[in-house]
């Protein structure tokens, strides 16, 4: 980043900064906006993100793409609290400059769906409001399942930029739609093998109400998802790109996991291939199969080199335009757990 550009982030940093606290004063009550966490063998990881208040969306069938846009939009005019003091179990942490937050709670041999009563306090230590919060903790899993979300679960067209703006903005939670092949293989995948799943994205964590409310409706498996902050800061204009994230949370659920191996699932119109196989790479002997969706019958010369790239590592990789059928190949690779 040059000396410029980082002079019109820091810019840009403040003035977001000064507008989410000049909207957070005009909204005095705060909440906690909860996320899906996850378990490391010794803590249970609690995520949220503090806002002066959430927006709840009303949606019907037939509503028209401008109200569709219009309340889209609305899901990134947040205003965030930094700063706050969130408590959960006598542990106590602050929200980030985005209001983001992240509670690191002992274990104490809890499993499953474990639910965490969070607390928000002023500065007073008055009880502002208290928020449920979910956390995945798998019991004793040898292989996990990380999948991406557009294209793979969600239909999006996200290899073009225009066609995954018209489709994330112009759609609801009633239209968008999920491959019911996807659905069909990780509920098959996590039914006979007791598989978590956790879910990592380039979409914001603006949308994560808006992931789940349509993994809810089309029955698709519950887990964390690791999604981004678009959020500026004085050295970012937006977190690191496409690639480095989905690396970064697979590095992070392999680190929570340091015993099992995991299924990557994934797409070939976008960087997946090469995400994957640079996962390979770093976590030698622990990815078990890579899955991955073709974007149509014919692929390009870039997605062929990176595809054979990909199985040039030895990892049984599985490409079709259609994850029919996959979950019978993939259990022939996977041990039942005793």
């Amino acid at each position: 980043m040059n000396a410029f550009e980082r002079t019109i982030v820091k810019i840009g940093s403040k003035l977001e900064y000064q507008f989410a606290k000049f909207m957070s004063k005009r909204r005095k009550p705060r909440v906690i906006e909860p996320y899906i966490g996850y378990a490391t063998p010794d803590e249970l990881v609690v995520k949220g993100r503090v806002l002066a208040s959430r927006r709840y969306v009303e949606e019907r069938f037939g509503q028209s793409r401008v109200r569709n846009v219009g309340q889209m939009l609305g899901r990134f005019m947040t205003a965030e609290v930094a700063g706050a003091q969130v408590q959960a179990e006598g542990i106590s942490t602050t929200s980030d400059e985005e209001g983001y937050f992240e509670l690191r709670l002992p274990r104490n041999g809890r499993h499953g769906w474990v639910t965490v009563e969070t607390h928000l306090h002023d500065q007073d230590n008055n009880l502002l409001h208290s928020e449920d919060c979910a956390v995945l903790a798998p019991v004793d899993s040898k292989t996990v399942i990380i999948s991406d979300i557009d294209d793979t679960v969600m239909k999006t067209g996200a290899y073009s930029l225009t066609r995954n703006l018209w489709t994330s903005f112009t759609g609801n939670t009633l239209t968008r739609q999920v491959f019911a092949d996807s659905a069909v293989l990780l509920d098959r995948l996590t039914t006979r093998r007791s598989m978590p799943v956790y879910y990592v994205s380039s979409s914001p964590w603006n949308l994560h109400d808006f992931l789940q409310t349509i993994f809810d409706r089309s029955a698709v498996v519950k887990g964390p998802m690791f999604l981004r902050d678009l959020g500026l800061s004085e050295t970012k204009l937006i977190t690191n790109g496409h690639g480095d994230h989905k690396g970064a949370a697979i590095d992070t659920i392999l680190d929570a996991n340091p015993d099992g191996q995991a299924i990557l699932i994934g797409d070939l119109g976008q960087k997946d291939a090469q995400v994957y196989h640079d996962a390979i790479i770093r976590h030698e002997g622990r990815i078990a199969a890579v899955i991955l969706r073709d974007p149509g019958p014919q692929l390009d010369a870039k997605i062929r080199k990176a595809l054979k790239k990909l199985e040039d590592t030895g990892v049984p990789t599985f490409h079709d335009t259609t994850f029919a059928g996959l979950d019978a190949k993939i259990l022939d690779l996977i041990p039942t757990e005793k």
